[in-house]
């Protein structure tokens, strides 16, 4: 029996939600076969089987958000199957007068008819009553106290499904709905009374309402703790790009030709980047506490634009790439990404990042630094424009370079050195890329 688990999906990452299964229980599955999808902050992607076998339990149901390495099912062996596989059935027919009840209750919360749920709901907030005296168990996450401080809830009252009783997002807003679905109990028979007075439908006839995805929760989170966590500072840096423009101009046609792919500016400051990184190693650090943890590897993460959402995949060992290993790497995790193919392992370990916001024409943007990092680079759009040099008019390729730093360990000096790098790597550009 194999037990499959709630995987890692990034450094950060404590929880995640199971959005969709692509097996049923009772499916023979093989090795690295999609199994079921899962939303993070970081990713929303498919999770590949880790085992050939029978999908004989599935322990966690769709829309459940659960923690790292949890169990949410199990495979047995193809040659045992057989056995479990019939009795399977003869507990699921067994099973369906009692299953249903728990997963129509919160299904019964979220759904708008709500007449029927106020009478039994009612007694719900006595649970969490008897549970009143407890002191929350475990470590609060600042999410978690936001959460209770913005929405006026004792913590005492709610109980921790995490690891060591510990209090997740997922039990603040089970409480809550809890909360919410007995307190129409006494206002639903008024309003039936009075329905035909004013319609429930007439205040949103100029809106329309729709819950965020959750990839999306997820990225907002990630992003007010981003906020949270580091003191955000941006140098900007404008930089003459014409002799990469040039290079790049000369090799595009042999370079699409040769590896199928166009050759864009990206590998070339991504390049640049790690030759920074390698002379000021403090940008390629994290915090921990009060001690710095230098990264002895440089593994560059690249932002990508998803439909609803961003991820940012991870070249491992960029130093030890050239411009064409770059851009192969960008377009492969970038591809991957958007066909939802990318592995845990892609999106973890990155201790710099880049975003190219440049390629949706913006000139300069103030990016927030992807957490743990203490330092992101984004790219504002190359174009040509007129400039003095050398006492003249001339038209040269450019663009503006803004680094994002934790000023909590770096100061604007060294941001301006390491910008002042990459800048100089790219001005006088003249590795050849063939």
């Amino acid at each position: 029996m194999t037990d499959v688990v709630m995987p890692q999906m990034g450094e950060s990452i404590v929880e995640g939600t199971l959005t969709k299964w692509l097996k049923k229980a009772g499916d023979t599955v093989v090795l690295d076969e999609p199994l079921f999808e899962i939303s993070t902050d970081k990713v929303d992607t498919e999770i590949p089987s880790p085992a050939a076998g029978v999908l004989s339990e599935v322990l966690v149901q769709e829309g459940q958000t659960i923690q790292v390495n949890a169990v949410v099912a199990r495979i047995g062996d193809s040659a045992g199957a057989s056995a479990p596989a019939a009795a399977a059935p003869a507990k699921s027919e067994s099973a369906p007068p009692k299953e249903p009840d728990p997963v129509a209750e919160p299904v019964a919360v979220k759904s708008a008819p709500a007449p029927v749920a106020p009478a039994p709901a009612a007694p719900a907030p006595a649970a969490p009553a008897a549970a009143a005296s407890a002191t929350p168990a475990g470590p609060l996450s600042p999410l978690v106290r936001r959460m209770a401080r913005e929405n006026n809830l004792d913590l005492s009252r709610i109980t921790g499904t995490g690891a060591g009783g510990r209090i997740t997002k997922q039990d603040v807003e089970d409480f809550m709905k809890g909360n919410a679905s007995a307190s129409p109990a006494p206002v639903a028979p008024a309003a039936s009374a009075s329905a035909p007075a004013k319609p429930v439908g007439v205040a949103g006839a100029k809106t329309r309402i729709e819950p965020m995805t959750t990839m999306r929760q997820k990225i907002a989170e990630h992003m007010i703790m981003s906020q949270n966590t580091s003191a955000h500072v941006t140098t900007v840096h404008r930089v003459d790009m014409t002799k990469v423009a040039k290079m790049r101009a000369k090799h595009k046609d042999a370079f699409a030709e040769r590896n199928g792919m166009s050759l864009t500016f990206l590998p070339f400051i991504a390049r640049a980047a790690t030759e920074a990184l390698a002379q000021f190693p403090l940008f390629n650090a994290s915090i921990d506490g009060t001690n710095i943890v230098y990264h002895n590897e440089i593994n560059i993460g690249i932002a990508v634009a998803l439909d609803g959402g961003l991820i940012v995949p991870v070249i491992k060992g960029a130093d030890e790439k050239n411009v064409t290993g770059l851009q192969k790497s960008i377009v492969d995790l970038a591809g991957r990404a958007r066909a939802r193919q990318l592995k845990p392992d892609e999106i973890q370990g990155g201790t710099f990042s880049i975003t190219n916001f440049g390629s949706f024409g913006s000139v300069f943007a103030t990016p927030m630094i992807n957490q743990p990092q203490v330092a992101i680079l984004g790219v504002g759009t190359i174009e040509k424009v007129a400039a003095v040099v050398d006492d003249a008019i001339a038209i040269r390729s450019q663009c503006f370079l803004a680094l994002t730093f934790d000023h909590r360990l770096i100061d604007g000096a060294l941001a301006d050195q390491f910008t002042g790098k990459v800048k100089a790597v790219l001005e006088s550009w003249s590795e050849d890329i063939l």
